[in-house]
């Protein structure tokens, strides 16, 4: 009897005990807060035509950091900046070609925007190159892979003409230039830098669609109308004129000067090829408007822990702003650059993840930093400002985590991450998305060098390990043939065109899985003793231990 009253009573003392505290919450970013419904009004916002399309250093421009600057503010995100601000100013050369521009040739001229397109290497508002015109191949000076178009030529103060991308990979060397892989030799920006480094006054780089993965209405976009550069370093060697031409004209050029084109490209494609002086002189004359300005990278952090390191996200938040009516535009013409996907999509994404951080129960190890970054769209200005003016020492920089493009097509089974294959950020990232039934996804068009193309690069040859967002292919659901087409549609139709405008039949809820990700990434890169690093043998894995 003593035993059922001494049970009973114990009983009632512990139904009358106070129920035990819950546990404390998991340590990590508050991921839920980051939804569609958010991020989806920072992208109708920035995308918006009250934005004006998002140009550096315009009204728009000016808009859209102080917009993000005060989303940040909202978050409890301090300033980030070197000065202690929101605002990182850069400095940036701001020209306009005037459209009268004509390359000319003995018998023939080619005009602007239909035939090609040009801007300067200089500041000059006049800018004359004319003499003999030299066809390098593919313009690559490459001594580790043994390989240099421009060996027994002198092209200095002449044309060249270039072709864009790698050269092909022969059967017995599979892995040259990459493979199927674009590298940085193969990229505009490169044929540009090692014609100025060759003493060229001007070069033209061949546009084909297959060759510069896009077509030439992308060009005519991105390369005419007001063009931006970071200001040119004392020494620094720079083209007097930098030129797209179309393939037709440029096989009409190439024939004018006594030689065939497609000749030309299949001897250029073999190793031992040598440059080829054609029988013609070229000259133009590039009048332009052009001036010194400032254009802000919107920098904030959330202090960890342990604030001597960081980790930061990236996205870029200009685009193309407004371009001047053309003579053959068709009534009330769009001609606003929105940029919906690229980039305010991006954008909201680092402020959803922002956001996720901010809501957390414990503060993160390492710090975060989220920098809205200028002027991508012209070359990567504004990341490369950063990385040679960071808020911290670059070696005390963990990672970096960029987002180009968030996914608005639906849920997906995989996610491809640039550089994943790299650094020890691959394995990081593919066992996060192992946990949540999803997988770890190569380069979706390793032949277009995205890793080269946006503002991660930056940090990468810095040696700071690095990831970029990338488009998946593995969609979920009876239409996912259908939402992968659309997906392949957008390069062609598009991108840097005012056609990409926010469309309210998007689906974040795949950007939002995503999202959530790369939250949860950043927080496991903070809080880890060691450090990410690049794989032995990868071409940034060096610069740290140098």
């Amino acid at each position: 009897m003593r035993f059922w009253t001494s049970a009973a009573l114990l009983a009632l003392s512990i139904s009358c005990a106070k129920p035990a505290p819950p546990p404390p919450p998991p340590a990590g970013p508050a991921e839920d807060q980051i939804a569609t419904a958010s991020m989806t009004e920072h992208i109708k916002t920035l995308a918006s035509d009250e934005f004006g399309g998002r140009a550096p250093a315009t009204p728009g421009g000016v808009k859209t950091v102080e917009y993000l600057a005060k989303q940040l503010t909202d978050l409890g995100i301090e300033p980030g900046a070197p000065d202690g601000t929101f605002f990182q100013q850069v400095p940036i050369v701001e020209s306009v070609v005037e459209r009268n521009f004509v390359l000319s040739v003995p018998g023939n001229t080619y005009k602007y925007y239909a035939d090609v397109v040009a801007f300067s290497g200089v500041e000059k508002p006049r800018v004359q190159v004319q003499g003999d015109v030299v066809f390098v191949g593919y313009g690559i000076n490459a001594p580790e892979l043994k390989w240099n178009d421009y060996a027994g030529v002198n092209v200095r103060n002449k044309w060249v003409v270039i072709m864009v991308n790698d050269p092909p990979a022969p059967a017995d060397e599979a892995t040259l230039f990459g493979g199927p892989a674009l590298t940085y030799y193969g990229r505009w920006t490169y044929k540009f830098e090692e014609a100025a480094r060759q003493g060229a006054a001007g070069a033209l780089l061949i546009h084909t669609d297959e060759s510069a993965t896009y077509p030439w209405q992308v060009v005519q976009s991105s390369w005419s109308g007001t063009q931006y550069s970071l200001p040119p370093q004392a020494g620094e060697p720079a083209l007097g004129i930098k030129g797209w031409i179309t393939n037709a004209a440029a096989k009409d050029l190439v024939r004018r000067g006594g030689r065939d084109l497609d000749a030309l490209r299949a001897a250029a494609s073999v190793r031992g090829f040598k440059a080829v002086t054609l029988n013609t002189k070229a000259a133009a004359t590039l009048l332009q408007k052009s001036s010194r300005k400032t254009a802000a990278n919107v920098i904030g952090v959330l202090k960890g822990t342990n604030p001597a390191e960081a980790v930061i996200y990236t996205a870029h938040w200009d685009h193309f702003g407004t371009r001047e009516p053309l003579p053959n535009d068709p009534p009330n013409a769009d001609r606003i650059y929105n940029g919906a996907y690229d980039n305010a999509s991006g954008c909201a994404g680092v402020l959803e993840i922002a956001k996720a951080f901010a809501k957390a129960p414990q503060k993160p190890a390492r710090s975060i930093y989220f920098a809205f970054v200028t002027a991508e769209e012209s070359g990567l200005l504004g990341s490369s400002y950063f990385a040679v003016n960071p808020p911290m020492p670059m070696d005390k920089v963990a990672a970096n985590i960029n987002i180009d493009g968030v996914n608005y097509l639906g849920p997906t089974k995989d996610m491809v991450q640039l550089g994943s294959d790299r650094s020890t950020l691959g394995p990081m990232v593919e066992a996060i998305l192992k946990e949540r039934g999803r997988k770890l996804a190569g380069d979706t068009h390793p032949e277009r060098g995205y890793f080269f193309r946006s503002d991660h690069f930056p940090f990468a040859k810095a040696g700071v390990p690095a990831l970029s967002l990338s488009e998946p292919k593995e969609f979920t659901g009876p239409n996912a043939a259908a939402l992968l087409k659309k997906q392949e549609e957008y390069n062609g139709k598009d991108y840097h065109q005012p056609s990409d405008q926010y469309d309210p039949s998007w689906d974040f809820s795949g950007g939002v899985d995503d999202m959530r990700v790369l939250a949860q990434l950043g927080w496991r890169v903070a809080a880890q003793a060691e450090r990410p690093t690049y794989n032995d043998g990868d071409q940034f894995a060096q610069v740290r231990k140098q």
